[in-house]
């Protein structure tokens, strides 16, 4: 396998194994959280309306920034973000904000804060270090930015501690951030009480990702929260139940919290081979091997240990509802899974629901030979081996996406 193809491989096992979706917050919910821990936040208020904004930019008495709400970055580029000095210029804003589409999401709701006189812009977020196995917390003088912009180009510029997961942030650790990122002498203080705090809030939520970006130097010397990102790591809602009410699934996550609930494990990729397996371990292999053959994986969705026919067929739907998917490989290794009832399950959703991309099989293990039988004569192709199977599999998406392949294969 080549670097750059083990390189990608890579990244979609990272993908994988944190396929937990996180509970992403609105920036007005974060707010509010920051708000209870003592971290200052500007005033706002939630509008679903133009007329809302209006009224809640004169509550506010006060130049406002109107805010779309989208569990997305870049509101700002995309022009989700705009200032308005008064309540006529706030409804204007909203009107033309509400309805928006920023990167296919649509904007129903807004955030109407009144506006910080800022004077300059950090960056302070806590998230996870998988190398080191505990949080990370960082600090830079360059806000405003996207992060991973920061430490491709400016490195220099974002100072990193790795606090006792413990023991928590410490105050002589956060000063310390403080001066290793250039954070002017007179708010060092302010913004280690605030990063400090800002941990505290990271680790009472069971958050994956928490950052204040930009968080403002205001012209009277004063710190705040210009924006807010917390995203919650789905495994501990029983905990976080107040949090988990506030859950929003997108269109984009509606596949992945359906299998979510049916006790998949199933992440959404980038490419266009579905993926079906039992297994972690086998999947995983089928990721490579797809990868190894020049294709990119679609999704991971591992049915377990003795799937039935109904789980087979639950799992082909949620994988053939991906519209990116232009093949579909299931590779089933036998052992409390049985080849027949896997099989079974496949039949009974090419009768209900005629596949609209080709079907690529690998069969193997208790009941192989059972299962082809039932196969025999279905619009579909089967392989012995993995590699064989993932190669026909890449084949097919190409063909797909070329337009020159069938709408279902016809079996070899």
């Amino acid at each position: 396998m080549s670097p750059d193809v083990d390189r990608r491989a890579d990244d979609e096992r990272a993908a994988v194994l944190w396929s937990a979706p996180p509970v992403k917050l609105h920036e007005y919910q974060a707010k509010l959280v920051l708000s209870r821990a003592g971290i200052p936040v500007p005033p706002g208020k939630l509008a679903l309306t133009p007329d809302e904004a209006a009224s809640a930019a004169g509550e506010l008495a006060a130049a406002v920034a109107v805010k779309a709400q989208v569990h997305v970055g870049g509101r700002g580029k995309a022009g989700g973000i705009k200032l308005a000095r008064t309540p006529d210029e706030a409804r204007e804003a909203a009107r033309s904000i509400l309805g928006m589409d920023i990167k296919g999401l649509k904007v129903e709701k807004v955030y109407v804060e009144r506006a910080a006189k800022v004077r300059s812009e950090l960056y302070l977020g806590v998230t996870m270090d998988r190398d080191r196995r505990r949080p990370v917390v960082m600090l830079s003088t360059v806000g405003g930015m996207e992060i991973e912009q920061v430490a491709a180009e400016q490195p220099e510029k974002i100072a990193r501690g790795w606090p006792d997961p413990r023991l928590g942030l410490l105050a002589f650790e956060a000063r310390r951030l403080g001066f290793e990122a250039g954070v002017p002498t007179a708010q060092v203080a302010a913004v280690a009480a605030l990063a400090q705090a800002l941990y505290g809030v990271f680790r009472a939520t069971d958050a994956m990702l928490l950052e204040i970006n930009p968080l403002f130097i205001q012209e009277d010397g004063s710190v705040v929260a210009g924006d807010a990102k917390l995203d919650v790591d789905d495994n501990a809602l029983f905990r976080q139940t107040e949090l988990s009410g506030w859950k929003e699934v997108t269109a984009d996550e509606a596949l992945e919290e359906r299998a979510r609930q049916l006790g998949f494990s199933y992440v959404q990729l980038d490419g266009d081979v579905g993926i079906i397996g039992n297994g972690a371990g086998l999947v995983m292999s089928t990721l490579d091997a797809v990868r190894l053959a020049g294709g990119k994986a679609a999704n991971f969705l591992d049915v377990g240990g003795g799937a039935k026919e109904a789980v087979v067929k639950a799992a082909l739907e949620i994988v053939l509802s991906n519209a990116r998917v232009r093949s579909v490989l299931i590779n089933i290794f036998g052992g409390i899974t049985r080849g027949d009832e896997v099989a079974r399950g496949i039949i009974a959703v090419m009768k209900e629901r005629p596949p609209r991309v080709p079907l690529v099989i690998r069969l193997s293990g208790t009941e192989a030979e059972a299962g082809r039988a039932v196969l025999e004569g279905a619009p579909l192709v089967s392989r012995d081996t993995m590699d064989d199977a993932a190669a026909e599999a890449v084949r097919l998406a190409r063909e797909s996406r070329a337009g020159t392949g069938e709408a279902v294969a016809k079996k070899k």
